[in-house]
């Protein structure tokens, strides 16, 4: 149990640092001009898939086991997670997916054609992820697979949707806790949310509303203990913290916080599903 915990959360670590790796700056060193922008994309993919099955040979049992399919459940109140898990697949697919997009766009393929292959990236790794978990003690989960599947097709939409990305966040929230020894694990301290930014819309250009935005978030406690469960679905009014560091002429910030959602900036209300 110990070493599958472990491995769960050097999974997780891993998604991060690929995450991270994809947010950098392109120009970090004159090596990427050597490169055509279809050899981008190739060398991307191709690093991305080695590392993956290499991690995975060397830390995650891949293909020492039969393929097996587990079956993990949605959302529902007696699951391992509340789901939780299934948006932190659709969330990790969804960044990593404009992720590699601007990463392609800023090698020259235009808005829509860097979408695209940066959804396909995304997808693509996602997926042979899973595939290889299915030769290991974790399995092959569906659910994984259609939630990297729909958070890679929002990817695409949102990068080659400028106007829609102008007005809506999808967002991750952590609340340092501690007293855990694990953040990846860390559930009950992390939420997902959509935020509709008002600064998108013309009615608010001119006035103190740019400021301003609204949550839709879902979070969990309580699990992965059978009693004392909840399933929290909120709304809240928050301040625009990338509206903040925009103006201030703190683009790389800015642009950040279109994916973490910043403590303590907002207040809500909230809805337990299992009331």
């Amino acid at each position: 149990m110990r070493y599958f915990i472990k491995s769960q959360t050097l999974k997780k670590s891993f998604f991060i640092l690929l995450l991270a790796g994809c947010l950098l700056p392109n120009n970090l060193s004159g090596m990427e001009a050597n490169f055509s922008k279809e050899e981008t994309v190739l060398i991307s993919n191709i690093i991305g898939l080695t590392a993956i099955t290499t991690w995975g040979v060397l830390n995650w049992d891949y293909f020492k086991n039969k393929p097996v399919k587990k079956d993990e459940g949605w959302f529902s109140n007696n699951t391992k997670d509340g789901g939780h898990d299934k948006l932190g697949h659709f969330y990790l697919s969804y960044a990593l997916s404009n992720g590699f997009a601007a990463i392609y766009e800023n090698r020259g393929y235009n808005a829509r054609q860097a979408a695209l292959l940066g959804s396909l990236s995304s997808f693509g790794m996602t997926t042979w992820m899973e595939l290889g978990d299915s030769f290991s003690n974790y399995g092959f989960s569906h659910e994984d697979f259609i939630m990297n599947l729909i958070g890679s097709m929002t990817g695409y939409f949102f990068y080659s949707h400028p106007d829609i990305a102008e007005k809506i966040d999808i967002r991750f929230e952590y609340r340092p806790s501690f007293d855990k020894t694990d953040f990846f694990t860390d559930y009950e301290n992390q939420k997902f949310l959509l935020a509709l930014k008002f600064d998108g819309f013309e009615f608010a250009q001119n006035n103190y509303f740019k400021y301003l935005e609204l949550h839709l978030g879902y979070d969990i406690k309580g699990f992965p203990d059978q009693k004392n469960r909840e399933r929290n679905i909120y709304i809240g009014i928050g301040i625009n913290v990338s509206r903040l560091f925009k103006q201030a002429s703190m683009p790389r910030i800015s642009k950040a916080f279109n994916y973490i959602q910043l403590p303590y900036t907002y207040i809500q209300i909230d809805k337990n599903l299992n009331n």
